[in-house]
C-alpha cells in the first residue's frame, strides 16, 4: 500500500455514507433487528461519524439490504406514457377555453341587456365539440403514420 493512502477505514465518511447508514439502521428498525434505543444510539453515532471505520461497525451485525426491485416500466416510458396523455388532452383544453371565452360574452351581452339572451355559445361549442371528439377518436396524424403500413 502507497505511504500517503489512508486505509479505507480511515477515509472521510460523506454526508450520503451517513444518510446510507441511517437508512440501513431504520429498515431494521422497522423490520424489529432493532429495538428503539438501540436504533436512536446508532443512529446518533451515524450522524457524528468522521470515517468510514466509525459507521462500518454500526451495521456489520445487519443483513444487507434488498436489490431495489426493478419498476414495472422504467423512467422514460412513464415519461413518454404522460407526453401522450398531455397530446391527447390538448385539444380539449382549446375547446374549454374557447368555451369559457364565448360563455363570459355571453354573460356580458346577458348583463348589459338586463335579461338573459338566447344561449347562442352553445351552437359554436357544439360543433366544436364533435370536431375534438371526431379528432380524438380518429387521433392524431402522428398516430395514423405510426399504426399504418
Amino acid at each position: 500500500m502507497d505511504e500517503h493512502q489512508l486505509p479505507p477505514e480511515r477515509m472521510r465518511a460523506a454526508d450520503s455514507d451517513r444518510d446510507a447508514c441511517a437508512e440501513r439502521l431504520a429498515a431494521a428498525l422497522r423490520d424489529g433487528r432493532l429495538d428503539l434505543d438501540e436504533y436512536q444510539e446508532r443512529l446518533s453515532t451515524a450522524i457524528q461519524a468522521k470515517t468510514m471505520g466509525e459507521l462500518w461497525p454500526l451495521t456489520r451485525d445487519l443483513p444487507e439490504p434488498p436489490a431495489v426491485p426493478e419498476t414495472a416500466e422504467p423512467a422514460d416510458r412513464r415519461g413518454q406514457a404522460r407526453a401522450e396523455w398531455r397530446e391527447r388532452l390538448e385539444p380539449w383544453r382549446g375547446l374549454a377555453a374557447i368555451s369559457v371565452i364565448l360563455v363570459g360574452i355571453w354573460g356580458v351581452t346577458s348583463i348589459i341587456h338586463a335579461e338573459p339572451l338566447l344561449f347562442w355559445p352553445m351552437i359554436p361549442i357544439g360543433f366544436m365539440f364533435l370536431f375534438t371528439l371526431a379528432g380524438a377518436i380518429a387521433g392524431s396524424p402522428s398516430d395514423r403514420h405510426r399504426d399504418g403500413p
